[in-house]
C-alpha cells in the first residue's frame, strides 16, 4: 500500500467528487489533520509503521491522504494533468483586475437589489439593471473581499484554479518529498477546521 500527503489549493466540492470517482479503488481522506496524524503516528515511537511520523508532521492546511495501490508515475500524471478553473472564495488573490463599464449588466433584473448590497452602483432601467458608473470589481494581486468574490461568480468569472499537489510519498517503510512545499513542516494555515474525516468511496 502506498500513501500519499496531498494539498488542495482550491476546495471546490463538485471537482472532488469527481476525482473521488475517478478514484473508488482507493482511498481518499480530508478532515482533521491532527486526527489523521494521530492515527498514523506523530513520532517514531508512535507511528504505525517506519517513517509513517514524517507523513504527520506535513499535515496541516489543505492537505489530505490518498491511500492506493497505483503505481507512483500514474498518481504523479494523474494529478499533474487534473486541474480546473473555478470561482475564486474571498481571501484569494485577484489574478487580474477587473473593471465593469458604465451601462447595462447582463444579469436578471431580480438581482438588481443584491447588486446594489454587494456595492454595485446599479439602478433598474425599463426592466435592466444598469451600471450608474464605471466600477472596479477587483484589482490584481489583492485579495479579494466576500463581497468581490461574489460579484465575480455572479459575472461568471472564473479566477482560481483548482488543483492538487502531491507533496510527499510513503511505501514499505520508504518517504519520499515529491514537492519542495512539502519539506516545510511548520503549519502554515488553519486545520480542515470541523470537516468530517471523508472516505473516497462515500457517497
Amino acid at each position: 500500500k502506498q500513501w500519499y500527503q496531498r494539498r488542495v489549493a482550491i476546495t471546490a466540492g463538485n471537482l472532488l467528487k469527481e476525482i473521488r470517482e475517478s478514484w473508488k479503488h482507493s482511498r481518499i481522506f480530508l478532515g482533521r489533520n491532527k486526527v489523521m496524524a494521530l492515527s498514523i503516528g506523530r513520532t517514531m515511537e508512535s507511528e504505525y509503521k517506519k517513517d509513517l511520523h514524517k507523513i504527520s508532521k506535513g499535515l496541516h492546511g489543505k492537505r489530505g491522504l490518498l491511500f492506493t495501490n497505483e503505481k507512483v508515475e500514474e498518481v504523479k500524471e494523474y494529478f499533474k494533468s487534473h486541474k480546473k478553473l473555478c470561482f475564486a472564495r474571498s481571501g484569494s488573490v485577484a489574478t487580474e483586475t477587473v473593471v465593469l463599464p458604465e451601462g447595462p449588466l447582463d444579469l436578471p433584473h431580480s438581482m438588481e437589489p443584491h447588486l446594489r448590497q454587494l456595492g454595485l452602483p446599479t439602478k433598474l432601467k425599463d426592466g435592466v439593471i444598469v451600471l450608474n458608473q464605471e466600477h472596479t470589481v477587483c484589482t490584481a494581486g489583492q485579495a479579494l473581499s466576500t463581497q468581490e468574490a461574489v460579484i465575480l461568480k455572479h459575472l461568471g468569472n472564473s479566477m482560481a484554479e483548482f488543483n492538487i499537489e502531491l507533496m510527499s510519498h510513503w511505501s514499505d517503510g520508504a518517504f519520499t518529498v515529491l514537492s519542495e512545499s512539502g519539506t516545510a513542516m511548520d503549519a502554515a494555515d488553519d486545520d480542515f477546521g470541523d470537516e468530517v474525516i471523508e472516505d473516497a468511496n462515500e457517497n
